[in-house]
């Protein structure tokens, strides 16, 4: 964890130009003080995830993971990991309850550059958008 990060003017790890108390900060403090998911489309809540892995955030990752999907529990990260960035390349909807965004994120380990690009599927169940799975590549 970055406690800089936590701090709600410092840039949201998302990549948006907004502060983090105000980007994803935002959606993790609605889920950690009401218990509530407010993304309003599936971009913002992949970003929200973005940023709680980045926050190590794990309470927060299951519970945006659609039930279907989810596992039973998350793995911390590896130590010495460092996310680097994320960038959206897509973000379709194909109904009211359905979209998938497209994105890369950026990691270092061990000295290594990673990258990871995936087509993620996302449902709206009972009104909060939820991760369903994705293809890799």
């Amino acid at each position: 964890m970055k406690p800089e990060i936590f701090r709600p003017d410092a840039p949201c790890p998302c990549g948006r130009p907004t502060a983090y108390g105000r980007c994803c900060g935002a959606l993790h403090a609605a889920f950690e003080q009401r218990g509530v998911l407010e993304a309003p489309d599936a971009e913002a809540l992949m970003r929200s995830r973005y940023s709680a892995f980045v926050l190590e955030l794990p309470g927060y990752l299951l519970a945006t993971w659609h039930p279907l999907t989810r596992p039973a529990q998350l793995e911390p990260n590896e130590p010495g990991l460092t996310w680097l960035g994320l960038e959206v390349k897509r973000h379709e909807v194909q109904d009211a309850t359905h979209a998938t965004v497209t994105f890369v994120a950026r990691s270092k380990l061990g000295g290594r550059a990673h990258r990871l690009q995936e087509t993620s599927r996302f449902e709206r169940v009972d009104g909060a958008w939820l991760y369903r799975d994705g293809d890799l590549g």
